[in-house]
Parts: C-alpha cells; structure tokens; sequence
C-alpha cells in the first residue's frame, strides 16, 4: 500500500464518511427543495401581476405593467436563474405585499414564531415523554390505558379545533389575539416581555397538545421495546430494583427515537404553526404565508418554504449526527 493510499484509507475512517455523507446529502436536498421550491410556486395557474392588478381602476394595462416589473414575464429558465443566483448570494428578492426584502421580514416572522414553536415542543416533549415513560414501565396497567388513549385523542385532534376549544376556556382569562396589548404605552422591557408572554401561552399551549400525543406514543413504544432487551432480562435476574432498571438501562436508549421526532418537530415551524397562528392572530411565519399565498406573493412565499425545507434538512441532520454521537450501533 502506497503512502497516499494510506494517507486516503486513515482520513476516510467511518466517522469522517458518515459526516460527509449527511453533509452531503443536506445540501443536496436542500438544492433539490429549493428547485421544486420555485417550480410549483411559478407553474401555479395566476400569478402576483394578476392578483395586484385586480383593484379599483385595474386594467390589462396595469398587470402587464406589474408583470415587467416583477420580471414575470420573462422566460421560466430566466427565471430559475435569477432565482439561484439570489440565493447564492444571499438574496431572497422583495415581498411583492410591502415592497421590502424577503429577508427582512422572514427574520421579523421568524423571531415571533420560533419562541412560541420552541415553547410548546419543550412542553410536548416533557410532558410526552413522561407519560410515555411511565405507560411503557406500566405496560398493560390501567396507567398505561388511561395516558396513551388519552394520547391517542390528542395526536388525532386538528390544531385550530385545539385553539378554538383553549379560546372558550381560558378566553376570559388571557390574551387570545397577537402578540401584544397595542393599549400598552411605552412598556418597559419587563413589562414587554411580560405581556408577550401572557399573548403567547396559549398559541404555546397548543401547538403543544398537538405534539404531545407523538411524544408520548413514541416513548412509550421505545420504552417497550427497551424492557424487552436481554440486557434488562439481565439486570432483573441480578436482582436490580425495576426503577433503578428503568432509570439507568432502558431510559438512555428508549430517549433516542425522540431525538429525531424533537428535531422534526422544531424543523416543521410553518407546517406546524399556519392553523395556530392564523387561529391566534399570532404575527409568525405562518400567518405571513396565509398572507403571501393570498397575494400570490411568489418571493415571500419561496422563501418561507425555502426556510421550512431548510430547517427540517438541519434539524433532521442535527438529528442523525447526535444518534451518530450517542448509539454506538450507528458507527458500526
């Protein structure tokens, strides 16, 4: 074996490969949903020009106006290579709606979705898993009975149904539209915090019911199947107290599969938040894209996409690199 060979045959070892197959692979997909991205939106029958062209006054005159000046109406190749150069360079276009960069306001939607999101899959995956945990230790008990058809209920509720029904109970109790009190004069950064907060628990709390019912069905089946490993079968004969066993043994390796489902969930922003954010008012990424398919907003809404397709591709291989770290089973 030559040197070079050597050389090549030690950098490629199994962690170096499987890191740059997922690296590779994200980009890849990535690229692959940034096309489809623009192709559905501009293959859709109508467009901006048409939409912005149907007020008072509008004629035929003023949509083909609209559409030189958005660039519609050039070819879709020209298109397409307008749309990745921007995206090379870091440029998302302008929002057809408000004439302001893309980028701008998917960082404005961005910064009121994610707290919420981020909130109400935390309280999903504690109170999930627990449930899950505990029915799958419990397994065939009424315990388990009881939390996972109750889990069950909640996976197969729609969201927006979750946020009418959380409006009537605790409508009188607190906020239940935007983000914030627009009578709340010059706040301080407390008082401003505070009273997001308050327009924030229940958009949270919802998206978090929705979610639970995942959590705890996966952890449970996890559990399950943990508990049935020969190395519990071991652990029972040595005479180990069951929820020492529970809690040491099948815990960390029933918590694996959840990793994955907590990075899809964190991934999934506009998917997850349209219908809560719409029911709520909430100013996020997904009531904007309500707004931009309305609109036929094309810019708006390649973006938004582009950064859903995106953040689930990093959260997914944020996902497989942490399976990779903790499962040795992975590196074999």
């Amino acid at each position: 074996m030559t040197v070079a060979a050597a050389t090549r045959r030690s950098f490629f070892t199994p962690r170096v490969s499987y890191l740059l197959k997922r690296f590779g692979g994200a980009i890849l997909i990535i690229f692959i949903a940034a096309t489809l991205n623009f192709l559905i939106f501009h293959l859709a029958p109508g467009n901006a020009a048409q939409a912005l062209s149907r007020v008072p006054g509008g004629s035929a005159r003023l949509q083909r106006v609209l559409a030189r000046e958005f660039g519609l109406n050039e070819p879709l190749v020209d298109q397409y290579g307008h749309y990745l150069d921007n995206l090379v360079h870091g440029r998302l276009g302008v929002s057809y709606q408000n004439q302001q960069p893309v980028a701008d306001n998917l960082r404005t939607e961005l910064a009121n979705t994610i707290p919420m999101v981020l909130a109400g899959t935390i309280f999903a995956a504690v109170i999930g898993i627990t449930i899950g945990v505990i029915a799958g230790a419990r397994r065939s008990s009424l315990t388990d009975v009881v939390s996972i058809s109750t889990a069950m209920v909640l996976y197969s509720l729609p969201a927006q149904w979750v946020g009418l029904v959380l409006i009537i109970i605790f409508g009188r109790f607190l906020p239940t539209q935007g983000e914030q009190n627009p009578f709340l004069l010059h706040p301080s950064l407390m008082q401003h915090l505070l009273d997001v907060g308050r327009h924030m628990i229940l958009p949270s709390l919802t998206f978090g019911l929705v979610l639970l019912g995942q959590f705890a069905i996966i952890a449970r089946s996890s559990m399950v199947e943990a508990l049935s490993e020969d190395y519990i079968v071991t652990a029972r004969a040595k005479g180990l107290p069951f929820p020492r066993i529970v809690r040491k043994h099948a815990l960390p390796n029933a918590l694996l599969p959840t990793i994955t489902l907590t990075a899809l969930s964190l991934g999934s922003v506009v998917g997850g938040a349209i219908l809560v954010e719409i029911v709520f008012s909430w100013p996020g990424i997904g009531e904007a894209t309500y707004q931009a398919v309305t609109a036929r907003d094309y810019p708006m809404l390649e973006g938004q996409f582009l950064v859903l397709a995106i953040a689930v591709v990093i959260c997914n291989l944020v996902a497989d690199l942490l399976y990779f770290r903790l499962d040795p089973r992975v590196r074999t």
